[in-house]
């Protein structure tokens, strides 16, 4: 392949020099940890599991995902970004060729980014509306008590108003991105702190309540957990691929392995264990409560306290609002090598996530954080096959397409759907039960997939990327 005929988003990269890397509790500790802090990670995860699981067995999870989500969905990104200095999609063209690359992992980032933004427009107009006693959308299926079933034009305002705003900020670039990150992190850790504190007292007493809300009594009694795990890596599939990007800021591999046990394994444990105890503790002393959300769960614990704490909670979400938007325009502007479409493509995206947020779509959580899963899974376990077939390293971007990443990402990605709520509603029928991990397998039939057909790999093109690898210079 000439040089000429290399895409344009492959010649205009750069890596990140040495010079300019720093440790990890100032870029990839706090990044991932700002990500695990954003409510809409665990408002919902209780709700989903908890009765199907003891209280125990759901803290089990919890650690087991922060685990899962460390070693297999952050690490070898993570890795290749220290070593390269290289963002994701460029990284990823060793995966899947540099045509192939133009979708996966490229487009396709940013297009999920619009998932998400929808998903953070949701739950900052649904609580600021909460906080101030005004009803918004709560969820698909029947209605809450005490909130309507259907979004109205207060709650479309605040989306449209919240949307734009942020999108617009994270247009701007990432430094307004950066500025966003610096102080509202906090807000959420002392929330959850506070919440915790509330609920203590019913901690104890919430396994017999809970079983009066069990959905799945058929269900076995790990199943609980499971889900759990399911929910949790579907949540963080992108944002582990996107520790290429954070890591590319790494010095050396001892900053990648704490930026990740730190932003990544206790951020986990953390928010979602912390949230998790909040809703069984409200759940102890109100057994009659009426939703497990962990928003619900501070209104019950105390309305007027928890009230505010919505409004603090949404307010708390502008930087990873900020985030996505950020990477839907930076991912679509740069694939598609017009760096001046960056601000109309980042509003047209959230324009997509706006909609999806005022139909109530987005409240839909645990089959959206289960298809993220079985969309990112085998594009991670696809990597870190091929950089355990290179010797542990980056081997270089591929020619064309490489029809192994491909082959491994739709098989693994045809995994992961197998048991999705989206999925079986249009089937008719259950392939798997909605308890199984199938993010988690989707990762391993990736990986495995890959490494059957690397015979298929088209060759390596030398020379037409630099790197650069911190701990060889």
């Amino acid at each position: 392949m000439a040089a000429s005929d290399v895409p344009q988003y492959i010649r205009s990269t750069s890596p990140v020099a040495a010079d300019q890397r720093a440790a990890w509790f100032k870029n990839t500790m706090p990044s991932y940890a700002g990500i695990f802090l954003w409510v809409a990670f665990y408002d919902q995860l209780a709700a989903n599991t908890l009765g199907h699981s003891s209280l125990p067995m759901l803290l089990l999870g919890i650690v087991l995902a922060g685990v899962i989500c460390h070693f297999l969905f952050y690490f070898v990104p993570g890795m290749l970004g220290m070593k390269t200095g290289l963002p994701l999609y460029i990284v990823g063209t060793s995966t899947f060729g540099v045509r192939g690359g133009y979708f996966l992992p490229g487009i396709f980032m940013g297009l999920l980014q619009i998932g998400w933004y929808s998903v953070g427009t949701f739950y900052a107009a649904k609580f600021i509306l909460n906080g101030i006693g005004q009803p918004a959308i709560t969820m698909y299926g029947p209605p809450v008590a005490g909130h309507e079933p259907a979004f109205n034009m207060t709650f479309v305002v605040f989306a449209v108003v919240w949307g734009y705003l942020f999108a617009f900020l994270g247009a701007k670039g990432i430094d307004y991105v950066a500025k966003m990150s610096q102080f509202f992190p906090i807000v959420p850790i002392v929330l959850l702190i506070v919440g915790v504190i509330l609920a203590a007292g019913g901690i104890g007493s919430s396994s017999e309540p809970a079983k009066a809300v069990r959905v799945g009594s058929t269900w076995p009694a790990y199943a609980g957990m499971l889900l759990m795990i399911q929910m949790i890596v579907g949540f963080f599939a992108t944002a582990g691929a996107v520790g290429a990007d954070f890591c590319s800021n790494a010095r050396n591999k001892r900053d990648v392995q704490l930026g990740g046990l730190g932003g990544v394994f206790v951020a986990t444990v953390f928010a979602a264990g912390l949230a998790l105890l909040t809703v069984a503790g409200a759940l102890g002393k109100n057994p009659a409560m009426a939703s497990l959300g962990y928003g619900a769960a501070l209104e019950s614990l105390s309305p007027t306290l928890g009230k505010i704490m919505l409004i603090l909670f949404a307010i708390g979400s502008m930087a990873p609002a900020c985030f996505c938007s950020f990477i839907i325009g930076n991912s679509l502007s740069t694939m598609l090598a017009k760096p001046q479409t960056r601000i109309p493509l980042t509003l047209g995206g959230a324009t997509i996530g706006i909609i999806l947020a005022v139909t109530g779509i987005s409240a839909n959580l645990a089959p959206y954080f289960g298809l993220i899963g079985a969309s990112f899974g085998p594009v991670v376990g696809a990597m870190a096959a091929d950089w355990f077939l290179a010797g542990r390293k980056w081997s270089g971007p591929r020619q064309g397409v490489n029809i192994a990443g491909y082959a491994a990402w739709l098989v693994g990605f045809l995994v992961g759907i197998s048991n999705n709520g989206m999925v079986t509603k249009v089937l008719g029928s259950q392939i798997l039960a909605e308890w199984h991990p199938t993010g988690v397998y989707s990762f391993v039939v990736g990986f495995v997939v890959y490494l059957l057909l690397a015979g298929l790999r088209p060759p390596v093109l030398e020379g037409i990327v630099k790197t650069v690898d911190p701990e060889a210079a």
